[in-house]
């Protein structure tokens, strides 16, 4: 079925510990397979290169906490309520949510996309957990009231000793999902060929296509608003987190749009985990906390990057 080589590596880079891995042979219909060698469960006989990459699990534990993140704001927008517990537990420090609510939309089909996309995001909850198993990392302390303010004082839409509420309309929804999504689709797409499990980034692969079509949803829905401007000034604060590097792209102007962000070849560009770290904690330094985690995110990767 499988040769030695192909299932040590699996197993290695796709769970964090020896119950987990022992888990993921059950699963996988292997467990008897004495193909597989002690080698296989110790995890020996790996290469430089692959103990100095990620594992799958990392990676995935990674992504889980945006998981999380997105399904809070879009489930308190759509239906007003948080996830329940038993989505929640897991290793590392668990969280509460600060803020949110049901945001009063004044436009059916958006009030129909949040519900649809909360949807999703909810199954990638569930989905990412049932795969990482017993390795899977418990929901961060999450901040859906402040962690806006101080995103939206970044892009100069607020003034100092103002707010920004992303639930108090239709409006500031679109602006506050926008400042995600995008994220969410290079993120994704920076972490693919840190997965070696192709069962693992074919999901990954699902997930990214998903977040795209939600991407697309709420660009579209803010250039028909004619919320362009702050969509720009969003997508510069972002740029200014995340490096050197211009990786953003607006909506466009009255004469042009832009609703799929990419490089000169047609391409989505990719962030790498820090990058995405530096946004999600509203810091363009080197730290393991703040914004949107308020104590950080739970697994391997925490820190952000900084700019080189």
């Amino acid at each position: 079925m499988f040769g030695k080589t192909v299932v040590r590596d699996m197993i290695n880079r796709s769970a964090e510990n020896e119950t987990d891995r022992r888990i993921f042979l059950k699963s996988a219909g292997v467990a008897g397979l004495g193909a597989v060698g002690g080698a296989a469960l110790t995890g020996a006989a790996t290469t430089s290169a692959s103990a100095a990459a990620p594992s799958d699990g990392a990676v995935l534990n990674f992504a889980l906490n945006l998981e999380y993140l997105e399904a809070e704001f879009y489930q308190q927008a759509a239906f007003g309520r948080s996830l329940g517990d038993r989505l929640t537990s897991g290793k590392g420090r668990k969280g509460g949510v600060t803020g949110g609510r049901k945001v009063d939309f004044d436009t059916p089909r958006i009030a129909k996309a949040a519900r649809e996309i909360a949807g999703d995001e909810l199954a990638h909850v569930k989905f990412l957990r049932t795969a990482l198993g017993g390795a899977k990392v418990a929901r961060p302390q999450i901040n859906l009231r402040s962690s806006f303010t101080a995103a939206a004082r970044a892009a100069g839409l607020i003034e100092e000793g103002q707010t920004f509420d992303p639930f108090a309309n239709e409006n500031n929804f679109l602006l506050a999902a926008y400042i995600f999504e995008d994220v969410g689709v290079t993120a994704y797409k920076g972490a693919a060929p840190l997965i070696s499990n192709k069962t693992y980034l074919e999901a990954a692969a699902g997930i990214l296509a998903v977040e795209s079509y939600h991407a697309g949803i709420i660009r579209s829905a803010l250039y028909e608003k004619d919320l362009w401007k702050p969509a720009r000034a969003i997508s510069n604060a972002r740029d200014s987190l995340d490096g050197r590097s211009d990786l953003d792209r607006g909506l466009g102007n009255t004469k042009k749009i832009n609703l799929v962000p990419t490089d000169r070849n047609g391409i989505v560009y990719s962030r790498s985990a820090a990058q995405v770290l530096n946004i999600a904690y509203l810091n363009p330094k080197q730290v393991s906390r703040g914004g949107f985690f308020p104590r950080g995110v739970n697994g391997a990767i925490t820190v952000s990057g900084g700019k080189k």
